[in-house]
């Protein structure tokens, strides 16, 4: 397994889309991509079994500087970031977000540097050899700490745009919370997309759904709710090899629904998941509902991303695992303009 993360790291491969990889110039910053995204998720527990699920996200926008702007604050790309925490057992959920310029190193996401960071939130890599990473992120409520170490390599997505993803990462760190220290170990998930935005076009309505199963498997679905003939996933086997599933090899139907008192939107947190093809039919729950970002006068959309578990069987066996659900565009007469696009 070492040799083939080291292979992984240091590949030029040619993309599904037609774009020529090159790793590991292709972890870090595409500025002349109009927008680019950075996703951490992952669901953890502590050694008594309480379960804690994270999210941390690194955005790029470019942007049309402002006129006379010059000099190290010169802006023509802008840095979101979205911080996420949910403590599963005690039902809460915790969220922060931050914007920035580039300016005097204040964010960015940089080969050089290694890592990616907007203030003290940050993603180190530790090795580009192996995509050892070291996650970090402080802010009043929290502080999290964790290692990243891949278990399989990162796989390339069948999609317009260039999507990669580490879909196994062995996390250990702690949480200081609540004037605790606590130890926590699990699994994450990261995915890196850059893209254009299509003229004229605006997918700001999807469900995605990331699984990472006990079986040593995961599975990757998107749906696109404007156009499913978009949508799409990817099937990662035991061995890490990744199989393209089109919108007619899965289907997804909602079922319970939430509706939030904060944008008032009405969320699906039930969904029953069907992949004909590996005999797999799955439930997914979550045990918090309320796991929307939601923030009064961000320039970032209203979705939900949060901690979710499935159960089901695959080839006539039981199965069982944990992962992410994002869903978009539910908040209606929410304009505002960051992501614009599916991972």
């Amino acid at each position: 397994m070492r040799s083939s993360l080291l292979a992984a790291a240091l590949a030029v491969v040619l993309g599904p889309s037609g774009y020529r990889y090159e790793f590991p110039r292709d972890h870090f910053s595409h500025p002349d991509f109009e927008t680019e995204w950075w996703y951490y998720t992952g669901n953890l527990q502590t050694p008594d079994n309480h379960r804690f699920g994270f999210e941390l996200t690194f955005f790029r926008q470019a942007i049309e500087p402002m006129a006379g702007e010059t000099g190290v604050w010169r802006a023509d790309q802008l840095y979101l970031a979205h911080l996420a925490l949910t403590d599963v057992d005690g039902g809460h959920f915790y969220h922060e977000e931050r914007l920035n310029r580039a300016g005097p190193g204040l964010a960015g996401a940089d080969l050089n540097h290694q890592e990616y960071w907007n203030g003290n939130w940050r993603v180190r890599w530790k090795s580009l050899a192996t995509a050892e990473q070291e996650l970090q992120a402080v802010c009043d409520r929290f502080t999290l700490t964790l290692n990243l170490k891949p278990e399989k390599p990162f796989v390339i997505h069948r999609k317009a745009s260039p999507y990669i993803s580490f879909s196994r990462l062995a996390a250990d760190g702690t949480l200081q919370w609540n004037g605790q220290t606590l130890p926590l170990r699990g699994l994450a998930w990261m995915d890196h997309e850059f893209f254009h935005r299509r003229p004229g076009g605006d997918l700001g309505a999807w469900d995605w759904f990331s699984a990472q199963f006990d079986n040593g498997e995961e599975l990757m679905l998107y749906r696109i709710r404007s156009n499913p003939d978009l949508s799409s996933g990817t099937y990662i086997d035991a061995r890490g090899a990744a199989h393209y599933l089109d919108h007619t090899q899965f289907s997804v139907v909602p079922g319970a629904r939430w509706k939030s008192p904060h944008s008032g939107a009405d969320y699906p947190v039930a969904w029953e998941i069907s992949v004909p093809s590996l005999q797999l039919h799955l439930a997914e729950r979550t045990a918090v509902n309320d796991q929307e970002l939601f923030t009064a006068h961000s320039i970032s959309p209203v979705y939900w991303e949060g901690a979710v578990t499935y159960t089901g069987r695959m080839r006539d066996r039981p199965i069982q695992g944990a992962g992410y659900l994002e869903m978009t565009g539910y908040a209606r007469g929410d304009r505002r303009t960051l992501p614009a696009a599916p991972k």
